[in-house]
């Protein structure tokens, strides 16, 4: 009786790192965590979510509903809608004034702002939880933008200095030694106000032109190990170019590498962004960002208006800590070393 034999092909990197995120009840725990704030981003983005944050539909520094709202601010949205008041009769131009005036009302009637909202509200009347939203938006986007723009630089610089070796590594390594010797904060106020232009593509240069070390040392010592190996070799003997033998040969070897420390910047850079809208390095006026939020919030707590303050930290905090959990478990699943 002849025995059937198949040829069963070994799993590849990722399919082994997936199988191994998969058996991590916290990894996966964080990549829905994650994935649900990709998702509110793509929503804001396409305006179906938050696109009318800034509308005053609630009075200054409404409390949250589950607080409820206190004699003043009933009183307070009581006294903003628009009351009748009697004509002057020694005012030649009351009567017309009066029409203009209920013209005006028939056209935009007047609307009773809320005086509770799910999360409250901030100074002007705005919802927090979309405000909330809005500003994830920005500093997602800043985040991820950012560490991408790091990564590619990193990954770059770190080919041609482990590749060719030489000068072109020491001059490298000369750039890295500079950058690595200044603070990261302090080099990234530097780059801030040297740029002095407010902005979101401002922020994610600072970010990506600061930040390109950590993947550069990481691609480096890969370069220098794998440009000696047979398979390389035998593209040279074929007759491939550098530039190929580089990004067509080694660089899928090495991709995991660039994706985990993408994964890794992208929290710092979350808390930078955070830190220089809060110093007043971050994003313009008239765009929200958590940084910003916190910024607002430190005024707001002298009046004892805690929930902007906690709906910003709230979110930044769930968002980072889930994407820390991630990269972790990520590092690990495409760590060749675990079986």
């Amino acid at each position: 009786m002849r025995m059937a034999t198949t040829n069963a092909r070994a799993p590849g990197l990722w399919a082994l790192a997936w199988r191994r995120l998969r058996a991590d009840r916290v990894a996966m725990a964080a990549l829905a965590v994650v994935a649900a704030f990709l998702l509110m981003l793509l929503l804001s983005a396409t305006g179906l979510v938050a696109s009318d944050w800034e509308d005053e539909v609630a009075v200054n520094y409404a409390p949250p509903s589950f607080v409820g709202a206190d004699a003043g601010t009933r009183a307070l949205a009581a006294a903003q809608l628009p009351r009748e008041t009697p004509p002057n009769a020694f005012d030649p131009l009351a009567n017309e004034l009066a029409q203009l005036k209920a013209q005006v009302r028939a056209a935009h009637p007047p609307v009773q702002k809320a005086t509770t909202l799910s999360f409250g509200a901030d100074k002007w009347g705005h919802d927090i939880v979309k405000k909330t939203i809005k500003g994830g938006e920005t500093s997602i986007v800043v985040g991820l933008v950012a560490a991408l723009v790091a990564v590619t630089l990193g990954t770059l610089f770190g080919a041609l200095s482990g590749f060719y070796g030489g000068i072109v590594d020491d001059l490298f390594n000369w750039f890295y030694s500079i950058f690595t010797s200044i603070p990261s904060i302090l080099m990234i106020l530097t780059v801030a106000a040297v740029l002095q232009q407010k902005g979101v593509m401002t922020i994610v240069l600072i970010l990506g032109l600061t930040g390109w070390t950590g993947p550069y040392r990481l691609m480096r010592a890969e370069y220098i190990k794998h440009k000696a190996r047979e398979y390389v070799m035998a593209a040279d003997a074929i007759g491939a170019s550098s530039w190929r033998r580089m990004f067509g040969h080694i660089l899928p070897n090495v991709s995991h590498v660039a994706l985990v420390q993408m994964s890794i910047l992208v929290v710092g850079f979350i808390k930078a962004e955070v830190i220089l809208s809060f110093l007043g390095f971050g994003v313009p006026v008239g765009v929200v960002s958590w940084g910003s939020m916190l910024n607002e919030a430190q005024n707001e707590l002298i009046l004892g208006k805690w929930w902007q303050l906690a709906a910003s930290a709230s979110a930044m905090a769930l968002l980072v800590t889930a994407f820390s959990l991630f990269a972790d478990a990520l590092r690990d699943a495409l760590d060749p070393k675990l079986k």
